[in-house]
Formats: C-alpha cells, structure tokens, sequence
C-alpha cells in the first residue's frame, strides 16, 4: 500500500483556494458531476460493464445519531454521501475544488468574498428546487453550534449572503480564510422545509443520488434510488439497505455467506487474509487518511504536567501498532499531518521517537502516578488492541491504566463535550485538508475549545495565523504551519500514534464504489454485476 496516495506536489496544493481573483469553470450537466466523481473512485474495479438496478446490503458497526448528522461522526459518512451534496468535492489526491452544485466560481483578489454559480437544474428530494437561499440556510445551520459541525467557526466567518440571484450567491468573509474551499466541500446542502425532523431522523431529505426512507434503529436504514437525480442515468443502483452489525467477526460471516455485499467492520488482519482470497476486495480509503492518537485530559493532575505526557510520547510503540493493529496500512507520526500535506515536516515527526529510557528519565522525580483511565471505542476492534498495546507500553515505564471500553454514541458524546476523565484512544480526521482547518475546527485540536481542555494563547495565535491567510500553500504558509507543529509538540495535549487508511470489504459482484475526502460513500456509479 501507498505510504504517500497521490503525492501531492506542495507547490500545486490549493492552488485554487482563497486567494487572489481566481475562476474555475464547469462543463455540462453530465461533465460537472464526472470531474468530481471519476476522480473519486476506487476499489480495484474490473471493467465490468455497468448494469442498472439491485439492492446494495452494507453492514455497519453503528447505528446512525440523526443528531449527529453533521459532526462527521460514526455512521454519518456514509448516509450523509448518499442523501446530501456539497457545492464543491475534492478529489483524493489534491485540494482543487471540482464543480458539484456550483458550477465555478470566482474569488475576490482581497480574499474576503466569493462568488459562486450554481447548477439551475437540481432539485431535493421533496421535488423543491435547489436556490441560493438554500446555500445560505445551510451555511448559516452548519454554523449553528447546535449542530456541533466541526468547521462551524468557518462557517460562521461568512458575514453576508447575496442570494439576488436564485442561481448565484455571494459570500462575504470577516477576513481571508485559508480552508474556505474545506467548507464548501464538507458543509452539506440541507432542506429548510425538513430541518426540525433531521435531527430526530424522521426525516433526511437532500439532493443526492439516494433518498432516505425509513429506520429501524439500531438494526436497518433504508434508501431508494432519487428518481430525478440530476445526473442522467444515475444512480444505477436501486436501493441500499443498511444493516446495523456491530461485531467485526459477523461481519465478516455475513459477508463470506452473501448476506451483505460491503462491511466496514472487518479487522485489518481479515482484510489481510481476504485480499488473497477469490470474491473480495479490499478498498483502502485513500485520500481520506485517519490519524490514530492518544489524547489527555490536561485537567487531571497527573496529565497536567506536560512531563507526564512527553514519558507517554516516548514510550508509545508506534511502529508495532501500525505493524500489528492495522497490517503495515500506514505509517507512524508524531505531529498530525499526513505525508501529502504542506505542513509535513520529517524532522518534527521524529521528536518523540519510542525511548522507554527517556521516558523513565522524565518520570524519575515525580511521584508515582496513581492509575489512568483509558478509554476506547467498544465497537472497534483495532481500538481495543491499539489500546492493549498502549498499556503495556505505559506500564513498562510505570504508569498503570485501566481500559475503559465505551459505547459509541457515549465515546462520541464525551468526545464532543470533553468529557473523558484521564486518556482515550480514537481517530482523528481533517488533517488532509488544508492545515488550517484541523486547529479551528477538529474536536481534539480546536485551539480554543477543545476535548483535552487544554489552553495556550499561543496555540490560539498560531492557529489563527495559519487560518487567515489568503493563501493555504506557499513558503509563508509553510512557515505558519511549522509553527502550528511545534505548539502541538510543546503542548502535546494529544500524542499522535500514525496514519491509517480506513478500508471497506466488498464481494467482487460489487464495483464502481466512489468515497469523498471525509470518507463518505460516493455510489452514484456503483452497481452489482
């Protein structure tokens, strides 16, 4: 597997962000929609040829939260990139915004207003035709803190909306924002006319390739094909049904027996053996990298003293996890950037390379730390066994930990609301997209809020220098973000583990299966054959 997908040349990234007077044009109906989704495909398809209708059946280990809709958590990829769409996606490789549901759109040279032109021929579900007042409704939602979107203080730097025109908007900014093309990429085209029913799950009513029919929670979500999808002939696929499967080994029965066609359960060394086997194929999501980390709440005493948390740095055995856990699909970090960013730095990434010498050194005048918790999502086994592995390592140089094994929609909620008493494992996200965004957006990094309650007025001044600049790339940007890196080293409120690539398993009957950059599921394409 790719240690570095797509190879992104730093000089190219963003070369179309917030910057000076910039147009990007879209084709016609089918060319809009083909630039962004041909380059979103993977799976090691066949060249089979495409065959309209089916039933899709994906087991999922968790169940949908309607109230999460927008947080980018759980099960929320996948029905959100079916139901919804976005004015822009990125493909897997690079951040160049491709047209979706605006067709281009121009820049001001200040970097402090954009406009975009949007497609005149998409319609929601409901048969209600897409304007420009609904790219400010959902703009203005997704800054709502109510939602808890992760980019919402993005979006709620967007001061004015001119929807004059029902197929173009202007957005005016407080300032220049670096990661404004990250927004229009993530922030989903919501229903106004539906809005008070999403949260609850009655209904989830967008623009995309399936509409949303019913479910049964904790066991089935159902979607259907949208009749009048705005791409023709798309999609082929009639029907995908969702079935809640939460332990990975019956997943993997199910989907050796045919009871379901695609898993995302299935462990790394499954998929491993799986690959080898006739009938199956392995997707690793690149493009859309994970970064597994150990985060520290800074309030408990013991966590308080950044000592502490350097000996847990150094005794980290990064390699035997990424190893071991994920089958060698990654590669150990210590600060979070991805290989393709412009904020990667090879020398900050060996800072606290594993020295259980130093990290007794660093401990030897403190008292004895009394136990840790440790927790880790319950549903997931690669958790468990990164945190087993975590354990041991920090017990080898005197720290205990207890393992603390929590249920999803709870993990998710003590993430969101910076609950975790002592450490936790998890994933983290958004370290793809322009640097920026991780630290004024990501529940873990948010410099000024965030799940470790951790605090720095100098961790705020760098994020907020590398957020407003005009420009995402560029010797300047790259400047910022290695200052972004050693205030995240300095304070080391979260201790980062490595990239992973997140994968699926799939029978080889299925192809075409597309995924955005947030890993949500792109099956405009996709059909059974």
């Amino acid at each position: 597997m790719n240690s570095s997908p797509g190879g992104l040349d730093r000089r190219r990234f963003l070369r179309s962000s917030a910057v000076a007077a910039l147009a990007i044009f879209g084709g016609g109906a089918l060319a809009a929609c083909t630039s962004a989704v041909e380059q979103a495909k993977g799976g090691g398809d066949d060249n089979a040829a495409p065959v309209k209708g089916g039933t899709l059946k994906y087991g999922v280990l968790f169940d949908l939260v309607p109230a999460n809709i927008l947080t980018n958590t759980g099960t929320t990829p996948w029905v959100v990139g079916l139901v919804f769409e976005t004015l822009v996606r990125y493909p897997h490789d690079k951040l160049e915004p491709q047209p979706l549901l605006a067709k281009k759109w121009t820049v001001a040279p200040d970097g402090q207003s954009v406009t975009l032109e949007l497609r005149d021929d998409v319609k929601f579900h409901s048969g209600r035709a897409f304007t420009s007042k609904d790219v400010e409704f959902s703009l203005r939602t997704y800054a709502d803190p109510k939602w808890s979107a992760q980019l919402k203080s993005t979006a709620a730097a967007i001061t004015g909306y001119d929807t004059t025109d029902p197929h173009k908007i202007t957005l005016t900014l407080a300032h220049p924002i670096g990661n404004l093309f990250d927004l229009l990429d993530t922030a989903p085209i919501l229903d106004s006319e539906s809005i008070d029913q999403l949260g609850t799950g009655e209904k989830i009513v967008g623009t995309g390739p399936f509409k949303f029919v019913n479910r049964v929670p904790n066991s089935q979500l159902v979607f259907e094909k949208n009749p009048n999808y705005w791409v023709p002939e798309r999609p082929y696929l009639d029907r995908v049904e969702f079935s809640v499967i939460t332990d990975s080994q019956a997943q993997l029965n199910a989907l050796k027996s045919g009871q379901i066609h695609f898993a995302d359960g299935i462990t790394y060394r499954d998929n491993e053996n799986l690959a080898k086997t006739d009938g199956f194929k392995v997707i690793p999501y690149e493009g859309a990298e994970l970064q597994l980390y150990v985060g520290a709440n800074v309030q408990d005493p013991t966590l308080a003293d950044v000592k502490v948390r350097q000996a847990i740095a150094y005794a980290i055995d990064r390699d035997r996890i990424i190893a071991e856990v994920f089958r060698g699909a990654g590669y150990a970090l210590n600060v979070p950037w991805p290989k393709n960013s412009p904020a990667f730095d090879e020398s900050r990434n060996t800072r606290f390379k594993r020295d259980v010498n130093k990290a007794k050194q660093l401990l030897s005048g403190l008292p004895k730390p009394p136990k840790l918790p440790l927790a880790f999502n319950a549903g997931i086994g690669t958790y468990e066994a990164t945190a087993q592995i975590v354990q041991a390592n920090l017990a080898e140089i005197g720290i205990d930990t207890e393992l603390v094994p929590t249920e999803n929609a709870t993990f998710v909620k003590q993430l969101i609301g910076a609950q975790f008493p002592g450490l936790w494992i998890t994933d983290h996200s958004w370290a793809q997209f322009v640097p920026s965004t991780l630290t004024v957006s990501a529940y873990p990094f948010n410099a000024r809020k965030n799940a470790s309650h951790f605090e720095s007025p100098a961790y705020v001044a760098a994020a907020d220098a590398a957020w407003k600049r005009p420009t995402g790339t560029g010797p300047d940007a790259v400047k910022a973000y290695q200052a972004l890196s050693d205030q995240l080293l300095e304070g080391l409120f979260l201790i980062e583990i490595g990239v992973r690539w997140a994968q699926g398993t799939t029978s080889k009957k299925l192809h075409g299966v597309g995924w955005t950059k947030r890993r949500e599921l792109n099956l405009a394409d996709t059909f059974l054959a």
